[in-house]
């Protein structure tokens, strides 16, 4: 049984299947809606009813208040519609957004690689090459944890779509990156969905890019440099990457040689707890501060792509701005766990960041 669902002010009328929310039937139809959590906690795909019948599911009594249930309004992760309707969402108009509908895809692990003692590097065949924009992300589903999913940027660039590269630090405790790390195996096949998202390049820009990135925030980015580069970008574009450490500072060696390769393309590492005395010769330090330190305290000019630990973020939007770049110019990964949204992961200085 199926339900139609019209949404405005697009006009556009798509099927919603029984039981199915009308944030994934939106993007499994190619519509993105605003959203962040996905669990019904932190407000961001609150649309309107304008006619029709919903079941609200488990949104939040935080996140849709018991007046606005009153109002007509709802939470497109949660509702499951009950008969046809018709909702008001804002309509985020993008011109860099290829606007990719959702898909279900089934991979098979070909390679496995430990990028450091805390960061597993695995690859996957798909039954068929996903279409996605760099820096978009995919959900995938553990059914040996019964049906958990997570979601993992993806690495590897558009290019290359008929494998793509996940890379899962191991979350103390996470039963997901845990399986992933300790149980996977070569052979092994996992589903996942996809594209995600809505963290990008904005290409039509046509100004230098910053991109900034800690721990396993690196993937996002390098599925970005490495398509720019592939599409003959000449833009100037910079890498700010953070690690605590020489043997967690993956891929390395490979952004040394793009920057020798490439002259729009400049990298700069960073380590915040390399012992005194070694013989490292790079940044030391955290992000923020690299890049305070090689743009000189002045941003103003550019775009920047911020992909990491919500305490990197935070620190490096406030540097950002104190260097004259705002909102508008800078960009940040949007999704997280249900326990990031408990905690609202979002930056308190921006509206949409």
């Amino acid at each position: 049984m199926s339900y139609e669902l019209t949404i405005e002010p697009l006009g556009q009328t798509i099927a919603v299947e029984d039981g199915q929310s009308i944030l994934d039937a939106a993007l499994r139809a190619g519509i993105y809606l605003p959203h962040a959590c996905c669990h019904g906690l932190c407000a961001t795909c609150k649309v309107q009813i304008v006619d029709g019948e919903v079941d609200h599911g488990e949104a939040s009594t935080f996140a849709l208040m018991d007046f606005e249930r009153e109002e007509g309004k709802t939470l497109a992760c949660c509702a499951r519609l009950e008969s046809d309707t018709v909702i008001e969402a804002e309509i985020d108009e993008d011109p860099d957004a290829q606007n990719l509908p959702v898909e279900d895809y089934t991979g098979t692990v070909v390679r496995l690689e430990a990028l450091t003692p805390t960061v597993r590097g695995i690859w996957l065949r798909l039954d068929r090459p996903i279409r996605f924009q760099a820096g978009q992300y995919i959900n995938l589903e553990v059914a040996a944890l019964g049906g958990l999913s997570r979601a993992f940027s993806l690495a590897n660039p558009p290019g290359e779509a008929d494998v793509v590269e996940l890379n899962v630090r191991i979350v103390p405790g996470g039963q997901v990156t845990t399986w992933l790390h300790e149980s996977l195996k070569v052979g092994d096949t996992l589903n996942l969905s996809g594209p995600y998202g809505r963290f990008f390049v904005k290409k039509s820009a046509q100004v230098p890019l910053i991109f900034m990135a800690g721990g396993s925030g690196l993937s996002s980015p390098k599925s970005m440099i490495e398509d720019l580069l592939a599409e003959g970008c000449d833009l100037p574009m910079t890498l700010v990457y953070g690690q605590r450490s020489r043997a967690e500072l993956y891929y390395d060696a490979e952004f040394r040689e793009l920057a020798a390769k490439h002259a729009n393309f400049t990298y700069v590492p960073a380590l915040s707890s390399e012992p005194d005395g070694s013989d490292w010769s790079g940044a030391r330090g955290f992000v923020h501060e690299a890049a305070k330190a090689h743009f000189g305290n002045d941003f103003r000019g550019h775009k920047a792509y911020l992909c990491g630990p919500p305490a990197m973020i935070e620190a490096c939007i406030s540097t950002l701005m104190q260097g004259r770049l705002f909102e508008r110019d800078i960009y940040t990964e949007k999704f997280f766990s249900a326990a990031d949204a408990a905690q609202q992961l979002k930056s308190p200085l921006f509206k949409n960041i």
